[in-house]
């Protein structure tokens, strides 16, 4: 088994909608966009990630999708958005947990499994890495992994996390304060 010290990269985990897509909100709640046609990437995105790729991070997409478990989402979507942002975006991957709540999987948010199964493959130390999320799942797995988090706050009305690190109106933000951090922490 490796430990997090023996792994020499450091990455940035982003949530997918809210994070680097817009979010279709409905009576204040974020959902993803059903089509590829509603897909948006926010303003910024692509200006702060080729800043954090300059600056040597890994960037790595962690999203919960469960609505292809409910059945209001086909599989075929969710590829669709990813490789479209695969191709606008400077992305190294994506790790997506399919299942609901119910299916109780080591992957969904708010448990840390995506985060350590990408630290695993991309060998990546989530001690020297961060997770920008816009919902509470998102900054609670990314804690549970030992990252640094930023909280885009979009005053969803939902519950809202517990404690984060850093408190963002964007992910432009989070870059220009994870940039000028020491990642020695």
């Amino acid at each position: 088994m490796t430990n997090a010290s023996d792994l020499k990269h450091r990455a940035v985990f982003l949530d997918r909608d809210g994070v680097i897509s817009r979010p279709i909100i409905r009576a204040r709640r974020p959902y993803p966009p059903s089509s590829l046609a509603e897909l948006e990437v926010l303003p910024g995105v692509a200006e702060a990630l080729r800043a954090l790729k300059t600056a040597g991070f890994r960037l790595v997409v962690v999203t919960n999708q469960p609505d292809v478990a409910r059945g209001t989402t086909s599989m075929e979507v969710v590829d669709s958005i990813h490789d479209r942002l695969a191709t606008v975006l400077p992305l190294d991957a994506v790790f997506t947990c399919l299942h609901d709540d119910g299916d109780r999987c080591e992957c969904r948010k708010p448990l840390p499994g995506l985060i350590t199964r990408a630290a695993r493959e991309l060998e990546i130390n989530p001690n020297t890495s961060y997770l920008v999320g816009d919902r509470w799942r998102d900054i609670e797995a990314g804690r549970r992994s030992g990252c640094g988090t930023f909280f885009v706050d979009y005053e969803y009305d939902e519950p809202r996390p517990q404690s984060y690190d850093f408190r963002v109106s964007s992910l432009l933000q989070a870059a220009e304060i994870i940039l000028q951090t020491d990642l020695s922490r």
